[in-house]
């Protein structure tokens, strides 16, 4: 069992459950679409290396 990360509703994490780790398709697609629209994203930690930047002067 584990919880829904859209809704936080208790479901079962199994092959009767297409959606896992979501309770349904609704929570997937908004989790999508908060993806798609960048609210939810990945941050870059890697540093800007500017030394090879023939623009800088």
């Amino acid at each position: 069992m584990v919880k829904c990360p859209t809704c936080g509703e208790v479901t079962e994490w199994s092959d009767k459950n297409p959606w896992r780790p979501f309770c349904r398709e609704r929570c997937r697609l908004i989790d999508l679409g908060a993806w798609a629209d960048e609210s939810h994203r990945i941050a870059d930690t890697t540093p800007t290396d500017f030394t090879d930047d023939e623009n800088l002067t």
